[in-house]
């Protein structure tokens, strides 16, 4: 097994995940260009993801799934139901902002005879992205794949956000790696407090 951070904090999040032939991406929400980059520094395209897990809505996490399935990416987005819910909403939103800058780009181009701007994505790429997403509950394990595990914990800082706890069999060893995703603070009224961790060796 093997572990990636391809970018974090003001350049976005994402992860990945290496078991075997599977390559889990963790959140997508880095730039294009940085993340096509980061990949290929590790060996990787975007064609090699097999399955992305989502830890929550807010578009620095999330905010790239629509140009992966514009490259190709047709493999399941797993999440919390209220995470597929606010994502059909924002990805929409995040697809009609880029169509909308884009035209608006290209009025100006065409003007003085510019090449023209193209959205990273589109809302048609968005809608196709929405049909991938896999929802499952807080607490409940699923197999993704042949030893390879997850289980969603409630992270408390947006509804539906989660911590991944991913757990991976190989070569007669299991190791438990724990994203956090971003972690909410707790009494608050209307989100949960973040659920304890669970031991894990990363």
């Amino acid at each position: 097994m093997k572990f990636y951070v391809l970018a974090s904090g003001s350049k976005g999040n994402c992860s990945v995940v290496v078991s075997k032939d599977t390559v889990l991406m963790i959140d997508c929400g880095c730039s294009k260009k940085y993340m096509q980059d980061s990949l290929k520094s590790i060996g990787y395209t975007l064609d090699d993801i097999t399955a992305l897990l989502l830890t929550h809505a807010h578009i620095d996490h999330s905010g790239l799934i629509p140009l992966l399935y514009k490259n190709g990416f047709r493999g399941q987005i797993f999440a919390t139901k209220a995470t597929c819910e606010l994502c059909s909403i924002m990805l929409r939103d995040s697809a009609h902002i880029q169509e909308f800058e884009a035209e608006w780009q290209n009025r100006k181009a065409k003007r003085a005879g510019e090449p023209l701007h193209v959205p990273v994505y589109t809302m048609a790429d968005a809608e196709q992205a929405l049909t991938q997403f896999q929802s499952y509950p807080y607490g409940q394990c699923i197999e993704l794949f042949e030893g390879i595990r997850l289980t969603f914990l409630d992270a408390g800082h947006l509804l539906g956000s989660s911590s991944i706890c991913i757990t991976v069999e190989e070569n007669g060893e299991s190791r438990t790696l724990l994203f956090s995703g971003d972690l909410g603070n707790s009494d608050r009224p209307l989100v949960r407090d973040p659920q304890p961790a669970v031991n894990a060796d990363y």
